[in-house]
């Protein structure tokens, strides 16, 4: 096991490069399996999720070739298998998109139930109510969802509610059916938008990716395409309260700034400097604390949940009492207690946080309950004094691409150890 080690009270300072988006990576991988020819994927996040996809698509016949650190090609002509090896499947949530695309590509898919993050109740009902309403049946059996259809239709679908997950794989089913399909009440995430280019980059005709609404005509057939990702808004702004929490000068490249504004915006509003430019946010931080805040995180283009916890971990330190209301996740707070131990002062009550802010953080063992968790707590590391150690640290792996190395390239001090130490238990015995 792996665990990252921080000796904190470093100023960050200098350009860190942002990857490619986690959440379009494993909305758009899947997808290739759509195209008739190969696909070839740029800016592609070297994270854990995204290899998993890669080996799914290997396990099920595709030939997935790395053509250098960030692109990859897939050809994904010889898959027939439209069972998704279990094992694989339910390691990550985003496995539920391989239902979407094997259904619309061979009228049948069977995925295990999704895994990825406990955050609490995340059902896939909007899902199954999207595949049903194409005209798709459906079995729940031994932890796999089994789904076929003689002919898929397209027909509108309302979202009882604002769900990413079913609004993508809601655009994966249809986009090959015959007629139109009409989306009400869509998401509206900058990745959305983005596997929505990619498929219209096919040959899709889909229309008002990024508003409530989105149109798809189905087509007969997608060809092969080069595409490349969009930067990861979550990994950019997790640099950017980093920075700000230990007063630092950081430029974020391999932006769009566009994405970023309710993460800058709550930024600005605390004190923190920012400047922007085409592709890049320089983000300049202060020695003393920062302006309390409340924030309520809510489906984009509100505050992402995403980036909750790494701003929990920012504002303990600031300056009288701060509210935080989640609007998504149940069980966002977990990473609450592992706070605590470095010394700050937050109570949770349902989905409110109130933290006081505290004089400082001192450094303490601590678990990463999950990837943005594992964030929040690299953050608190990173401006704590003494030595931080982070244990779990395989869901950070899950979204950000070198994380260690990126920070030491703008001052932190932060490694990557085993633990148990090897040399430690060679001398016990």
């Amino acid at each position: 096991m792996e665990k990252f080690i921080i000796n904190g009270g470093k100023k960050l300072s200098g350009e860190v490069l942002v990857s490619g988006a986690k959440n379009a990576a494993v909305a758009i991988i899947p997808a290739a399996i759509l195209a008739d020819g190969p696909c070839v994927l740029e800016n592609v996040p070297n994270i854990n999720d995204v290899t998993v996809d890669l080996q799914i698509l290997s396990a099920m016949g595709a030939e997935v070739k790395v053509l250098n650190k960030s692109t990859i090609q897939i050809d994904a002509k010889h898959i027939r298998d439209t069972a998704v090896p279990y094992e694989m499947a339910r390691s990550i949530r985003a496995s539920y998109y391989f239902l979407g695309t094997l259904l619309t590509k061979f009228n049948h898919a069977k995925v295990s139930m999704p895994g990825g993050c406990a955050l609490g109740d995340r059902p896939i009902d909007q899902h199954l109510k999207c595949f049903k309403a194409l005209g798709a049946t459906y079995s729940i059996e031994h932890g796999m969802v089994d789904i076929s259809a003689e002919k898929l239709i397209g027909t509108q679908i309302y979202f009882d509610k604002i769900t990413v997950g079913a609004t993508i794989n809601a655009m994966l089913a249809a986009v090959k059916v015959d007629g139109l399909t009409i989306l009400e009440n869509a998401a509206k995430e900058p990745h959305i938008v983005d596997l929505a280019n990619f498929l219209n980059s096919m040959g899709a005709d889909i229309m008002g990716a990024g508003t409530d609404v989105i149109k798809i005509r189905g087509v007969k057939k997608l060809q092969g395409t080069n595409y490349s990702i969009i930067p990861d808004q979550i990994e950019a702004g997790t640099y950017m309260v980093a920075a700000a929490a230990t007063g630092g000068d950081v430029t974020v490249k391999n932006v769009i700034p566009k994405h970023l504004e309710p993460i800058s915006s709550k930024l600005s509003k605390m004190g923190v400097l920012i400047e922007e430019y085409d592709d890049s946010m320089r983000i300049i931080g202060k020695d003393q604390p920062y302006d309390r805040m409340n924030l309520k995180t809510s489906p984009h283009p509100g505050f992402p949940t995403d980036m909750q916890p790494q701003f929990a971990a920012l504002l303990t330190l600031s300056n009288g009492t701060s509210i935080i209301t989640e609007g998504i996740y149940e069980e966002r707070f977990r990473y609450v207690d592992e706070l605590r131990r470095m010394g700050a002062d937050i109570s949770v009550d349902g989905k409110v946080a109130v933290i006081e802010g505290v004089s400082k953080l001192t450094g303490a063992p601590v678990k990463a309950a999950d990837l943005r968790a594992g964030a929040a707590l690299i953050v608190a590391g990173l401006c704590a004094k003494g030595v931080t150690e982070i244990e779990d640290i395989y869901h950070i792996e899950r979204g950000y691409e070198d994380m260690a190395a990126k920070l030491r390239s703008i001052g932190a001090d932060i490694v990557k150890r085993k633990y148990p130490d090897p040399d430690t238990l060679r001398i016990a015995l």
